[in-house]
């Protein structure tokens, strides 16, 4: 079987076409990124609220929680927070009981998709151990709080699942905010703008 026949190509919006199964960080378009992120529903949809709560704010509410963990955080780091999920603007949003029993090497295809995602942007293919730590414990902390706000689960259920947060809601500066839902013009935008933000910052160092 020849390599074309093997690729998995996705056309994306910009133009571009990404082969999933071995991307290109030229094929990575910030436009197609914040798009595809500000569609993808969180839960699979099953929260509360006049609009879905999308992988796209999940991943500006992952962002300012890892900031406000991390006061020092380096511009790189920052966008590696905002960047976590990238891949699912491709592969979409996976639910952990789904997660747990699927085969197939899906992860090793989000390893790839992430790498190119960082490459592109001027990051390290992979985070450093420690960075991904934090970034996991913001991450988990913000499935703590989608969970309790907008998803049905009493604490007791989401500390189980997600742990408990290093830091309470009022803690973060505009949570009401972060929590609550976005129209999807409006997640597209915030993305977009966090991005642009921490781009500046990068490029003065």
């Amino acid at each position: 079987m020849s390599r074309q026949s093997t690729r998995a190509w996705q056309r994306m919006l910009s133009g571009r076409r990404l082969d999933i199964l071995d991307p290109s960080p030229v094929d990575v378009e910030l436009s197609d990124i914040a798009h595809g992120l500000a569609r993808v529903a969180r839960w699979n949809g099953q929260t509360i609220g006049d609009y879905p709560f999308s992988v796209a704010q999940h991943s500006v509410l992952v962002l300012e929680l890892f900031r406000a963990a991390n006061a020092g955080a380096a511009p790189v780091e920052q966008m590696q927070a905002l960047l976590h999920d990238a891949p699912e603007y491709v592969m979409g949003d996976i639910i952990s009981p789904f997660k747990a029993v699927m085969g197939g090497n899906y992860k090793e295809v989000e390893k790839g998709l992430l790498a190119a995602v960082f490459l592109r942007f001027s990051l390290p293919a992979t985070m450093p151990a420690g960075v991904r730590k934090l970034i996991k414990k913001a991450d988990q902390e913000a499935a703590y709080f989608e969970a309790t706000h907008l998803a049905g689960f009493d604490p007791a259920e989401a500390r189980r699942l997600f742990g408990v947060p290093a830091q309470p809601a009022f803690d973060v500066e505009a949570f009401d905010r972060l929590i609550r839902p976005w129209p999807t013009h409006q997640a597209h935008a915030n993305f977009i703008e966090a991005f642009e933000t921490i781009s500046t910052s990068m490029a003065k160092r």
